[in-house]
């Protein structure tokens, strides 16, 4: 069953996305972010910089594991951080 939260883009997401929010309606991260990819889809540099972000799913790191198994809670909030320099 598909939820309603909110997904956050952070530093070269964001500017890639065109906003630093939007709201997302599906059961897990893959979904969020199939749709994401197509509503950005006029934005090509969008789905580049997802493939090096790592993920925030109501603030757990979603490290190694399949987009496809994450679900995503009613009211939740995802994360998309892409490397950072420094340290």
């Amino acid at each position: 069953m598909a939820a309603a939260g909110t997904i956050r883009y952070w530093a070269a997401a964001k500017s890639a996305a065109g906003t630093s929010e939007e709201p997302y309606d599906a059961a897990t991260l893959a979904e969020a972010l199939d749709a994401a990819r197509q509503r950005h889809s006029s934005r090509p540099e969008f789905a580049r910089v997802l493939l090096r972000c790592s993920f925030l799913v109501d603030g757990n790191p979603v490290g190694t594991r399949g987009h496809d198994t994450v679900t995503l809670a009613e009211g939740g909030t995802v994360e998309v951080l892409p490397p950072f320099a420094g340290g």
